[in-house]
């Protein structure tokens, strides 16, 4: 009978941390005698490259280098970038001048665990590989993160519209960017008839996975309601009811529905508590598409009215959720609805597309790209 293999882990990767030769060496023996795979640093700067360049399972460091023998502040310093450079990476400190509030210290600038030297072998190598068996156990998990969040943006992706349908005389551009993975904005823009075309844009309240599992289910009810036949304050009187029997405690979703009679230039809408879209005209003037109906799936008995707005030659049209209005820079101040409307005024010649562009960069500069909130915008361009 064939003996059976035994399949080892592959070896951790150790950087190993001090200013002192013979302990360098001593730790050398030490750790690749026990299957270690030891890289070395003399000094904070030696330390930095190395994690700059490689990945290593565990980092044993030093406390003391030649700036600071006993208090050890140039080793905490040094915990402190190792930090900014890795937030996860195991990490041990070692000093021969410990003390409890050195190395309190250390642990609340980041440090896993702590050996004081001279140190006891057994009890080194203990905390060493407890730390590397942590590091695996962590990345392992990380990784099987990082694939369910690309799958579940890849899912979410496949809920929103591939691309924009060509509508005779006008000109639409729309873009979702979630602050995370995934998001819970939603739009949508369908064909329903030979001259209409229905188009939506909603906002889960609530960010990340529970925003998007809602928007996924906004998606589910909304589908089957968009077609010809159905009105849009009959469609958010449905959709209404529908989300009331499946939406959590303290969460509603806001949408915008209306249908664009590109025959007629006329737009029939229903405004369940979202952000009013702005018609802006050739000439500067500006309406606002006010709600006209409560947010969805907290009324159950909420009666939804609509409204009708004509299109004139080159009329713009801005759909967008809070996460564009409500960016707010250092000051806390949001970007606000007026910086929108004065940039579409002063780019009324360009396309949709490029309008688009030009509104999301002013935003993400206003904010310096971190976005407190998701951002989902639709622009529709008259060109008769």
């Amino acid at each position: 009978m064939a003996a059976e293999l035994s399949i080892k882990p592959p070896s951790a990767r150790l950087l190993v941390a001090d200013d002192q030769p013979h302990i360098l060496t001593a730790l050398e023996m030490l750790l690749d005698g026990h299957g270690y795979q030891t890289h070395f640093a003399s000094s904070p700067a030696g330390v930095l490259d190395a994690l700059r360049e490689q990945t290593f399972d565990t980092i044993l460091l030093d406390l003391n280098y030649t700036r600071d023998t006993t208090g050890g502040s140039e080793g905490l310093d040094l915990v402190s970038q190792i930090r900014l450079i890795d937030q996860t990476i195991p990490l041990v400190v070692m000093t021969a001048w410990s003390s409890v509030g050195l190395a309190v210290e250390a642990m609340r600038r980041g440090a896993s665990d702590f050996v004081q030297k001279p140190w006891n072998n057994n009890e080194l190598l203990k905390k060493v590989r407890e730390q590397v068996e942590h590091c695996r156990i962590s990345r392992s998990s990380q990784r099987l993160q990082a694939e369910e969040s690309l799958e579940a943006r890849e899912i979410q992706k496949r809920l929103l519209p591939s691309a924009i349908p060509y509508i005779a005389g006008y000109d639409i551009s729309a873009i979702t960017q979630p602050m995370n993975f995934v998001g819970g904005d939603y739009y949508d823009v369908v064909p329903i008839g030979k001259t209409q075309t229905a188009f939506c844009i909603a906002d889960v309240a609530g960010k990340g996975l529970p925003g998007a599992l809602l928007m996924s289910n906004l998606q589910a009810a909304l589908k089957p309601l968009i077609r010809e036949d159905m009105q849009p304050s009959e469609l958010c009187g449905r959709l209404n009811r529908i989300l009331c029997d499946i939406m959590p405690v303290n969460k509603f979703i806001s949408l915008f529905y209306g249908v664009l009679d590109s025959d007629k230039n006329r737009i029939t809408y229903c405004n369940a508590g979202h952000n009013p879209p702005w018609l802006v005209g050739a000439d500067g003037s500006c309406l606002e598409l006010k709600s006209s109906g409560a947010i969805l799936g907290q009324f159950p008995n909420w009666c939804y009215a609509q409204g009708n707005v004509s299109l004139n030659h080159q009329d713009t049209l801005l759909l967008f959720t809070d996460g564009v209005v409500e960016a707010c820079d250092e000051q806390g101040e949001p970007f606000g609805e007026q910086r929108l409307l004065n940039l579409t005024r002063e780019l009324a010649n360009t396309s949709a597309a490029v309008l688009q562009t030009a509104l999301l960069k002013e935003v993400s500069e206003h904010c310096h790209g971190q976005l407190a909130d998701d951002v989902t915008m639709i622009v529709l361009r008259t060109l008769l």
